[in-house]
């Protein structure tokens, strides 16, 4: 079994700088949606996890995010993929919460669900929280350069243990290859 975690914003959907707060806010970023597609062909378990502040700081209610999963969801599984949960913290920064990436108790709960070794698990993100989550427990990180990872490339360009690709497409396209 081999997982394959993403990051939301800024890698499965456009980025806002006011928080997605709406179903009608989400946007998946061109390709990203295939791309779920074409890892779910290939057998990878996908799960979410996403820091969701928003909800701490009033920009939205949990129905509001629960429809932004929704339709997230139904978005992936018309285009023929499938996304086995969404974890998400809904802690402020402040809040020194276990859940808010870089810390794992996310992706913990993950392994904890799927009885999964998270060594052998991949995490896409665009953000170096998301890095730095990954390589705490042992994953594997691939820094895509959409919403924020066009700020952390030039950081992570001569890191060996994170790869850098343009988008969730692109590096989709790289596990497949070197899977062949």
């Amino acid at each position: 079994m081999r997982l394959l975690i993403l990051d939301r914003d800024g890698v499965i959907n456009a980025e806002s700088p006011q928080f997605i707060k709406s179903a009608e806010e989400w946007i998946p970023i061109p390709g990203s949606l295939r791309a779920i597609c074409r890892a779910t062909q290939a057998g990878f378990r996908i799960f979410v996890v996403s820091n969701q502040s928003g909800l701490a700081r009033g920009k939205l209610d949990i129905e509001e995010l629960n429809g932004i999963h929704r339709v997230l969801n139904q978005e992936v599984q018309h285009a023929g993929g499938r996304i086995e949960g969404i974890f998400f913290c809904p802690h402020a920064p402040e809040a020194d919460c276990r859940c808010r990436k870089p810390k794992t108790a996310l992706l913990e709960a993950i392994a904890a669900r799927t009885g999964a070794d998270l060594r052998s698990a991949v995490f896409i993100g665009d953000r170096a929280s998301d890095m730095e989550a990954a390589l705490a427990v042992g994953a594997r990180p691939i820094l895509v350069r959409t919403g924020h990872g066009g700020e952390y490339a030039d950081t992570y360009a001569g890191e060996s243990r994170v790869t850098v690709c343009a988008d969730l497409a692109a590096a989709v396209t790289l596990l497949m290859e070197e899977a062949a």
